[in-house]
């Protein structure tokens, strides 16, 4: 009763306070509802069903609340816990380094509930005992080994060097674990593993810092860590039965929880892993896993598996566990934040993912762009070219709501248009003349058949089809070039993953990736297809035939056994009796392959937006995820729908909103870089940008072998060059990676628009100045028509009435007026598409 009248004395305290109070702090609060306390909607708790499965397994459990405002808040400190069944499961706390953590435990067979409740809210969680009597021995590649790679043992830096560390080497991040049991337990018999004294063992003693370390101590005396090493050692320190090809094999990792979105600086969650196995089971290795975070300004990571909030931003916190990197996004944004997103009508398909992850990260987008801003840069982006005086007046002039979308097949039909993404996948199959390997016939003929694919639109996946299964002469079959400019099979192989997959595997050739997901098993079984690529010289003896040989293999470094064929991320394939190319091909364009599509699919984004949605374009890993996943999968599952239909592609990107912002920012936006909200400035690459002063100066490029005016997009050997285009940037073509196209400026490159014949030279060489002149057209006409010639807009009239003072003040009319015409070459307007 006492409890209840206290419990009343205070409601009713609170209603007076609120009755005489409440209004006056209501008319001083500076913040809106969005800035007070959130009621929770719901709870959710992690992993959502628990299988133990022996004695000494166990599983944390983590409870998570999600507020109205979509705020997440770990709650499991706070939550009530209990069992439908309490025989089955025991519910131990447990403090360590990330604090209090939640552990369930087996007592015996059965099944049970565990319900969760939180406020009002409640969850249940299924949890399934099995064998709970029974304690399998410890295991040296599923117990062992992870303690190494969660104490980071067998890092680069560490004993995973090369040459290892203070005379004990382990393989670099576990990849080879019979060869890390041998180095272990036979090399120093007696001091690195002792049976007698397991404590003692200097494998064990250097861990704790017991004993002088190099790499200091790695976990403490009485952390699980130091306890699984030790119970294996006083074991008998066993290595798996049959090495290891009876124990289960890891198939995935989960981390837990999926999303999370944190408000303020300092707020926590507590992430949690489960490793599944082929026969089934599952262990929880939150405690084993190594941790990171791709933004730590944002969210840092504990090597517990702790997140922590930091300044707004978006973050992946990444969990690696045996050969499989897993990770998770964590938001984080700023506490009382008072938001509303400004709703726009016409969004497109795509707008509407863009606005959605927008929302989450609470930023408002810039303003779509005005008509000048907006022909300038899709001009530029479409082909490479600025809109004529022509074009720009007809445009501005057309008062039709979709005037955007019908310039935009305009500029689609153009032959412009075709030569601009010839050139960019020129640069991706490495077209280029090669002494005493590919003729420069071939690499003309290579570049003449990619030509007629693109402008015809043939789907990409057939053209990528044709390719990787070419065979005969380089100069009979154009595409068989490819084989011929990369001879060595795993340079090839890396070249292919990378050009049509987006995967930069070449890690796996000497380790396990420790970033992504693939082993030198996969590294190698996708190497077997190219292993069998045969060449010979033709009757031209600048020719050679490249064919099926129907004969050799790829070897696996660490085994020495041949690999079968195996597609990346799938199973071994079926080649008898047929070129494994053609299987590989097969693969790679269908949709069981989930890369291809988004490696094209981003490609394309790329080029529009300045950036990837997988930045850099060619980085897919697990380690690297796309900004905006949904939009990802869409514009893949797009352009399959399709039918590979590249034009329509683009048609959906430069027609939505997303590609049409401006690049001025607003108070949310301004720090956003990587989620589209605003446009961003770009720079010009090397062969439009010099296009396009060939353009403004209405001067004339040459390259050997092609005519007087040649566009320097239409080069078709990568390794034909001027001073501008190697300054500025232009790719060699001798790597597959998107960063042979530099894009970064720099000083030369100022240094060579201020002196070089790119400036002065193409002024007077061109003589628009002149022919101006003796029209007899007044300065003011001149400088608004160079204004619009090089920036597609007028001066504003600052800029006018500085500039003609500027005129008026020189030592002669002409030289001035050039001088306003180089003045506008160099300014970063001109250089840059905005």
């Amino acid at each position: 009763m006492k409890d209840e009248a206290g419990a009343i004395t205070y409601s009713m305290r609170c209603r007076v306070f609120w009755k005489c109070i409440g209004p006056v702090l209501c008319c001083l609060a500076t913040t809106s509802l969005s800035a007070q306390e959130k009621a929770v909607v719901g709870i959710k708790v992690f992993p959502p069903a628990v299988r133990l499965d022996s004695a000494r397994d166990f599983q944390t459990i983590i409870v998570q609340a999600t507020r109205e405002d979509s705020v997440t808040e770990d709650v499991t400190r706070a939550a009530k816990m209990a069992f439908k069944n309490p025989e089955c499961a025991t519910l131990e706390r447990i403090e360590g380094d990330a604090g209090l953590s939640i552990r369930l435990s087996p007592k015996q067979d059965g099944d049970t509930v565990l319900v969760i409740t939180y406020g009002e809210h409640q969850a249940e969680l299924p949890v399934s005992v099995q064998s709970a009597a029974k304690e399998p021995p410890l295991s040296f590649r599923l117990d062992v080994m992870p303690v190494f790679a969660r104490a980071g043992c067998n890092m680069g830096s560490c004993h995973g060097a090369a040459r290892g560390k203070d005379g004990f080497r382990l393989s670099l991040f576990g990849f080879d674990p019979a060869g890390d049991y041998h180095r272990l337990t036979r090399e120093m018999p007696g001091r690195r593993i002792n049976l007698g004294n397991p404590e003692g063992s200097l494998v064990v003693q250097k861990a704790v810092g017991a004993v002088a370390h190099t790499g200091g101590k790695r976990f403490e005396k009485d952390s699980e860590l130091a306890d699984r090493l030790i119970r294996w050692i006083t074991a008998g320190a066993q290595d798996d039965p049959n090495a290891g090809k009876d124990i289960p094999k890891l198939q995935a990792v989960d981390l837990y929880p999926p999303t999370t979105l944190l408000e303020g600086e300092q707020a926590t969650q507590q992430l949690v892993a489960v490793a599944r196995f082929s026969d089934g089971t599952d262990r929880d290795v939150t405690d084993l896993v190594w941790y990171g975070s791709n933004n730590d300004a944002s969210v840092g990571i504990t090597s517990s598996g702790n997140a922590a909030s930091g300044q707004r931003g978006e973050s992946f916190v990444m969990a690696r566990y045996d050969t499989i990197t897993v990770g998770v996004p964590v938001v984080v944004i700023p506490k009382n934040l008072t938001f509303e997103y400004p709703e726009s009508e016409g969004n497109t398909w795509v707008d509407d993912l863009v606005d959605t992850k927008l929302k989450s990260l609470r930023i408002a987008p810039s303003q779509v762009c005005g008509d000048e801003t907006f022909l300038r840069r899709v001009s530029i982006d479409l082909v490479g070219l600025l809109p004529t005086q022509e074009e720009r007046d007809a445009f501005l002039a057309d008062k039709s709501p979709q005037k955007r979308s019908e310039y935009v097949e305009h500029l689609l039909g153009r032959k412009e248009f075709v030569d601009l993404w010839v050139m960019k996948w020129a640069e991706i199959l490495q077209i280029r003349s090669i002494n005493n390997i590919v003729d420069k016939k071939g690499a003309l003929l290579y570049h003449q058949w990619l030509d007629r694919r693109i402008a015809s639109n043939q789907p990409v996946d057939q053209m990528v089809r044709d390719l990787v299964t070419a065979s005969g002469g380089t100069f009979e079959n154009p595409p068989t070039n490819y084989y011929q400019a990369e001879r060595n099979t795993l340079k090839l192989t890396e070249n292919v993953a990378q050009a049509f997959l987006g995967m930069r595997i070449q890690c796996a050739q000497c380790h396990n990736h420790p970033f992504d997901r693939w082993t030198m098993d996969d590294y190698y079984g996708f190497a077997a297809f190219f292993a069998q690529i045969g060449r010979k010289r033709a009757d031209d003896p600048r020719e050679t035939i490249i064919y099926n040989s129907g004969g050799g293999g790829m070897k696996h470094p660490v085994s020495g056994q041949t690999v079968a064929p195996k597609y990346l991320g799938a199973g071994e394939a079926e080649v008898t009796n047929r070129d494994r190319r053609e299987a590989v091909a097969e693969w790679l364009v269908s949709p069981e392959n989930p890369f291809f599509a988004k490696r094209i699919a981003n490609l394309v984004w790329t080029h529009f937006l300045g950036r990837g949605i997988v930045h850099e374009p060619d980085d897919f890993r697990v380690s690297n995820p796309p900004v905006n996943g949904p939009l990802l999968d869409a514009l893949a599952s797009h352009l399959v729908k399709s039918k590979w239909d590249f034009r329509e592609l683009v048609r959906e990107i430069v027609n939505s909103k997303t590609y049409q912002r401006a690049c001025d920012t607003n108070d949310t936006n301004v720090l956003d870089n990587s989620n589209f909200s605003h446009s961003a400035v770009r720079r010009i690459r090397a062969e439009v940008l010099l296009d396009i002063l060939a353009q403004v100066t209405e001067t004339k490029n040459k390259f050997p072998g092609l005519p007087e005016g040649a566009r320097a997009v239409q080069v078709a050997d990568g390794r034909t060059s001027t001073y501008f285009l190697t300054t500025f940037g232009r790719a060699t073509r001798e790597e597959v990676c998107s960063c042979a196209v530099s894009m970064d400026p720099s000083l030369s490159q100022a240094l060579h628009l201020l002196n070089g014949d790119v400036g002065n030279q193409r002024i007077q060489k061109g003589g628009v100045i002149d022919r101006w002149i003796k029209e007899g057209r007044p300065d003011t006409e001149i400088i608004d028509e160079l204004f619009v010639r090089c920036y597609g807009r007028f001066p504003q009239e600052r800029e006018r009435v500085e500039t003609l003072v500027a005129v008026q003040a020189g030592t002669g009319r002409k030289q001035s007026l050039e001088d306003v015409f180089w003045a506008l070459l160099n300014s970063p307007e001109f250089i840059f598409n905005h």
